[in-house]
Order: structure tokens, then sequence, then C-alpha cells
């Protein structure tokens, strides 16, 4: 009895600035070893904004090297979310991961294989006998080169040899030295080796390209017991997306801002916010839900999913069809959708960054 009324009394006490800072620290695992410009800009904003502590939020954003240890970091409870692609999730799910993805970050697919721009390779199916540079092992990036292989009739364990070229700089010194043939990676990492000096060209991606990209996943359980820190984390991960396509400008100065590590040594400021903008720009396409034929931020389409399940099955990258349902749920859709998407974006676009 004595506690509780103790318990009140300071509660009483507390102002309400005082009551909103006591946030709940999440941990949030994103698919790469470094936090980029394409992947930080949504989180970054929505530190800077404060949007994640409205919620009563702290996030804490947790590297990793790639979707496969993005999956299976929710599914031992790592992390309580993360930011994978479908694929290891489909491929986990008959093996005993229950979980899901809630919302999807990135409507359509930025992965697919791309060479140099001067190389005289024009298609998939001349990849015979050369390496293709990943960011790393279990990205999604092995996956996707896998099947695009596979479809144009080359038998990805036998005919090309994935290797990992990392990220950036790393990566484009590869492709300038011919270490690798191509790559396959995704739409910003392809925007930081053109960055480094070295331009790129997509072969034919016609096949993946209306397919979702990377979402976040939480556990069943997590779904259950933590549902209004997810919905209150997608929403303001909603708003920093939103704010992103709208101003990428200050955008990136925000990134900076919140993870230094991000701004790049050895140029002058302005160049390397042209540059990020450029990483930006590469990315906003697959945030915008037009082209998934969707309407709501995070609305996960479940006929681009069921499709992209059926071409990852026709081209044995994984072994067996997955349901829908067992994959993505759109429960939480509507109440993180609950905000101001227009006000959003024109007061992003009326903003002027200062620290």
């Amino acid at each position: 009895m004595r506690h509780a009324v103790l318990a009140v009394a300071l509660l009483l006490w507390l102002s309400p600035a005082d009551l909103l800072a006591q946030t709940t620290k999440l941990r949030v695992a994103i698919c790469a070893r470094t936090i980029s410009m394409g992947v930080g800009s949504p989180f970054a904003v929505a530190m800077k904004m404060g949007w994640f502590k409205q919620e009563g939020l702290e996030v804490e954003i947790v590297p990793l090297p790639g979707s496969t240890d993005c999956v299976k970091a929710v599914a031992t409870g790592e992390v309580p979310i993360s930011l994978p692609s479908v694929e290891p999730l489909a491929n986990g799910r008959p093996q005993g991961v229950k979980a899901k993805i809630y919302y999807t970050a990135y409507q359509t697919n930025g992965y697919g294989i791309a060479v140099p721009a001067d190389s005289t390779i024009r298609s998939p199916a001349e990849l015979r006998g050369k390496s293709i540079g990943v960011t790393s092992l279990a990205s999604a990036g092995v996956v996707v080169a896998r099947a695009q292989v596979a479809a144009a009739g080359l038998d990805p364990a036998r005919d090309v040899q994935i290797v990992v070229a990392g990220e950036g700089a790393q990566t484009a010194a590869m492709m300038r030295n011919r270490q690798v043939d191509a790559l396959s990676q995704f739409d910003t990492q392809y925007a930081m080796v053109e960055n480094a000096g070295v331009r790129v060209r997509y072969l034919d991606r016609r096949d993946i390209e209306r397919f979702p990209g990377n979402g976040f996943l939480a556990s069943e359980e997590t779904l259950k017991t933590r549902r209004k820190e997810l919905i209150g984390f997608a929403r303001s991960y909603a708003k920093g997306t939103i704010f992103t396509i709208a101003n990428p400008e200050a955008a990136v100065r925000i990134v900076y801002e919140m993870f230094p590590q991000t701004k790049p040594t050895g140029k002058d400021e302005a160049t390397a916010v042209r540059e990020d903008i450029k990483v930006l720009e590469a990315r906003m396409p697959h945030y915008k839900l037009e082209p998934a034929d969707v309407k709501r931020w995070g609305e996960s389409s479940e006929t681009n999913y069921r499709d992209y399940v059926d071409f990852l099955v026709k081209w044995s990258v994984i072994t067996q069809k997955v349901p829908t349902g067992d994959l993505i749920t759109n429960e939480m859709i509507d109440e993180i959708n609950r905000m101001d998407p227009a006000k959003i974006a024109a007061e992003a676009a009326a903003y002027r960054y200062s620290r």
C-alpha cells in the first residue's frame, strides 16, 4: 500500500514533459552492416522531429549483415523488430519461424543485377563463368542473383560465382579493378558506387521490379504483446518517409546530425549533400505507394507478395510455397495511418534545416 501511495505521489509531482520523457527503448535491426542514407533517413527524421518520443519510444538501430540475419534476430528474440526482405522469411516459415511483416517499408524492389556501364554484358544469360558481388552472403542480393540467373537459363550453383564485394566505396573499388564482373545489390548501394566514380547499369529486371522490398518484421508473440509500440514506431517511421520524399535535402542534413558517421569525409559539404540526395532519390521511388497499387503507408499487397513467392518457388530459390497470410499482416495498418500525410508533406516541404 505504501509503495502504491508513493507511486501516485510521484506521478502527481512529475510534469507533462517528465511523463513524456518516460520512454520505452525499442531495438530495431537494419539488414546492412552500416547505417546509410537510404536506410537511415526515415529513422533520423523521426528522431529529429520528436515523433518516436511522442509515441513514448526511444529507438536504437542495430546493424546486421543482411536480411537472413534480420529474420534470425527476430526469431531468436534478439530484437523485437527488423527490416528484412521477405525471402529468408519465406524460407524460414516452414522451419518454424513464426513472424510476419506488419509494415512494408519499400513497396517495390530495389534489387537487381548490375554491371559497369561500359560492360559488354547485356543480360543475365551472359553471366556464365562470371562473378557477382553482393554486400554480404546474408544479403537478399544472393537470393535475387540466383533467381535472375536461373530465370535466364543458367545454373546459379555452377555457372556463376557469388562473392562478397562489400558496400559503397569498397564495392566501387572492386568493380573498378574488375575483381567482380557484376553486382547483385540494390538502389542506394548503386547510387553510392556511382558517387565513388563507377557508373553502373541494371540488367533487365522487369521480372522483379514490381515485387515488394523490405518491411518491418516482428514475431507473432510480439505482434500480440507489444502492439502499441509497434504501431507507434511504424507511424513515426511513415512520417519520416513522407518527410524524406517531400524534402530530401533537409533529410540528408538531418541524417548527418543524427548519425554523424554517415557524413562523408574528404569532400566539401555541398558535394556531400548533393551526392547523398542522389542516394535518397534512388530509394524514393520504392517508398511510394502507387507502383504497388496500395493506398496506405506500410500496407502490404497480398497480390505482390504472393506473386513474388511464386517466382521464388518457380526458380527453386525457396523450396516450397508459403501462404501469403503466413508472411504478412495488414491488421495494424489502419491505426498506423492515423495521421495527416498531406499536412506532414506540406510542413516538410517548408522545413528549413537548423541544428
